[in-house]
C-alpha cells in the first residue's frame, strides 16, 4: 500500500475513533411483572429487568406506567406509549446557554418547565441546597420517589421526612440538564422549589427584576 494511501486510512480509522458515538433511539412498548418491554433503534421489542442490559441500553425501574434506562450514564425516563427518545454519549446538559427570567409582582422568579419530560411550575429559590417538590407533584409526574433514601428535612414548620432522589432532567426554557438531586416532601406545595442543585449549573446575575443564568457546565 502506497504511503498517501496508508495515511489516509490511518486519518480515517482516527476520526472513526474520534467521532461521538451516535444516540440510541429507545421505546417503551409496555411493562409486565416488573420488566419493560423495550424497543432499541427499531429492533425486536425486548423485556428487560432492572439491573439488565441490552444493546448498551440499562433498565434501572419499571414502576407504573414508566421505566427509567441509562445509557453512557445518562438517564432517561420513558413512558408507555410516548415517541422513541434519544439517549446516548451525545446526549449532554443540552439547549440554550442563557436563560432570562423576569420577576412577578411579587419579586419571585416563577418559571414553568419540565422534570422529565412532565409541565412543572419552579419558582427559583437561591436559598435551596436542591431542588424540592411535594409528593403530590412526584406522583403527578410519575416519579418513583419512594425508592429514593430516606432523609429528615428542617422546615419552617420543624424536621419532615422526605426523600433523596435523582431527576433523570430539568428543562427550563431552552436549557436542559442531567441527572439533577433533588428531595420529595410530604407537604402540598403550590411549585416546585427550583434549588441551587440545578442553579448552580449556570453563572446567575440579577438586575432589577431579571435574572440571567449563563451556563457553567
Amino acid at each position: 500500500m502506497r504511503p498517501a494511501a496508508t495515511a489516509l486510512l490511518v486519518l480515517a480509522c482516527w476520526l472513526l475513533a474520534a467521532s461521538p458515538a451516535p444516540a440510541q433511539q429507545v421505546a417503551l412498548s409496555g411493562l409486565s411483572s416488573g420488566r419493560a418491554l423495550l424497543v432499541i433503534d427499531g429492533a425486536k421489542p425486548r423485556f428487560l429487568l432492572p439491573g439488565q442490559t441490552h444493546s448498551g441500553v440499562r433498565l434501572l425501574s419499571a414502576l407504573g406506567d414508566s421505566a427509567v434506562i441509562e445509557v453512557n450514564g445518562q438517564r432517561q425516563t420513558l413512558r408507555v406509549g410516548d415517541a422513541p427518545v434519544s439517549v446516548g454519549k451525545a446526549a449532554a446538559d443540552t439547549g440554550a446557554q442563557r436563560i432570562v427570567l423576569t420577576a412577578d409582582a411579587q419579586g419571585h422568579f416563577m418559571p414553568p418547565g419540565q422534570i422529565n419530560g412532565r409541565e412543572v411550575q419552579f419558582m427559583v429559590d437561591t436559598g435551596a441546597t436542591l431542588v424540592i417538590l411535594s409528593e403530590s407533584d412526584a406522583r403527578r409526574i410519575n416519579l418513583a420517589y419512594d425508592k429514593g433514601r430516606k432523609v429528615k428535612v428542617s422546615t419552617a414548620n420543624g424536621a419532615v421526612a422526605g426523600y433523596e432522589v435523582r431527576l433523570a432532567s430539568i428543562r427550563v426554557g431552552e436549557a436542559q440538564v442531567y441527572d439533577v438531586p433533588a428531595i420529595v416532601l410530604p407537604q402540598s406545595m403550590p411549585f416546585v422549589l427550583l434549588g441551587n442543585s440545578f442553579l448552580t449549573r449556570f453563572q446567575m446575575q440579577r438586575n432589577n427584576d431579571q435574572m440571567t443564568l449563563e451556563r457553567r457546565f
